[in-house]
């Protein structure tokens, strides 16, 4: 099951840029997120769960705007412009992203010289595989714009797991996906409508936008969130450190993307740092049997490997 989410997760980024060359980024958008709330609306109704929404909506709005509605668009953007593959090891810096965003945050833990370490690393790798694309003699209009794209894609992603940690731990995690995936669909409807195809797509086109909401939204989920019933929160979020990977070597093998020395060391060293950065901090023993910390809500590991951090 962790084998089927990694690849699931890194699938995204190879369906994403064939679809976006047969459709407007609104229509593939209104798509994904529409097929995915048909599907995972129902089972909330079933399981009774979308009235834990109520209390936290104007959260889980917000959560939706950061996680759903306006990364899925930059992201589709950006593939205009760059590899799925640079796409996908980009978004590889959402961990350091949050190890930077949770030094701002109330209650974040504090920092050891090793998670500064991991950190300053981190930032490095992402310097180095960002640098050349915004500002290098190789970087073009079109290119830095996606690059940056991708880059606030990867801010939105980590911004999402700080709101659900600390608003949104109550709320099943499926209704909780069905109901942004819901509003998501309400905005992009005339979005969509306004930029809808005047012919019917390619075939390829249409199956990688039926992946992109059936496995990878709809079922990817369910997937997700029995693993974490299995392994816990903690553990499955791993899946964010691999499925960067996965989208590379499915860039090469399927559209015959080139891949850098200078991209595989930036991904070897934001993994790195993303490990070290994020290590649970050290407590002494009598302090962790009084006080435990808790483990990351289901809510919570969900929005730090998707909707965003798979796709």
């Amino acid at each position: 099951m962790f084998a089927a989410m990694s690849v699931i997760w890194g699938l995204p980024y190879l369906l994403i840029k064939v679809a976006v060359g047969g459709v407007p980024v609104p229509v593939l958008v209104l798509a994904r997120v529409g097929v995915g709330a048909a599907l995972l609306l129902p089972i909330a109704v079933r399981r009774r769960q979308l009235a834990a929404i109520r209390p936290v909506w104007p959260w889980l709005a917000l959560f939706a705007l950061v996680e759903i509605i306006l990364p899925w668009f930059a992201l589709s953007e950006a593939e205009r412009g760059i590899s799925s593959s640079l796409t996908g090891l980009l978004v590889a810096s959402v961990p350091i992203i949050i190890a930077v965003l949770s030094l701002f945050v109330s209650g974040g833990d504090r920092l050891s010289p090793i998670r500064w370490a991991g950190l300053l690393i981190g930032l490095g790798g992402v310097a180095l595989l960002a640098g050349p694309n915004l500002v290098g003699p190789s970087a073009s209009g079109g290119v830095a714009r996606s690059v940056a794209e991708v880059l606030f894609v990867a801010l939105c992603y980590a911004s999402g797991p700080l709101i659900a940690n600390r608003k949104l731990t109550d709320v099943p995690p499926v209704a909780m996906t069905a109901a942004c995936l819901g509003l998501a669909s309400v905005v992009y409807a005339p979005l969509a409508a306004l930029d809808w195809p005047s012919s019917v797509p390619s075939v390829s086109v249409l199956l990688a936008i039926a992946g992109l909401a059936v496995v990878c939204t709809a079922a990817a989920f369910l997937i997700f969130f029995r693993l974490i019933a299995e392994v816990g929160p903690a553990r499955a979020s791993v899946i964010t450190y691999i499925n960067p990977a996965i989208a590379v070597t499915l860039g090469v093998a399927v559209l015959g993307e080139h891949v850098t020395p200078v991209m595989l060391a930036a991904f070897v060293t934001i993994l790195a740092g993303s490990v070290l950065a994020t290590r649970p901090a050290r407590r002494p023993a009598g302090a962790r049997e009084a006080a435990p910390g808790p483990e990351p809500s289901p809510a919570a590991a969900g929005a730090r490997a998707g909707p965003g951090g798979g796709s």
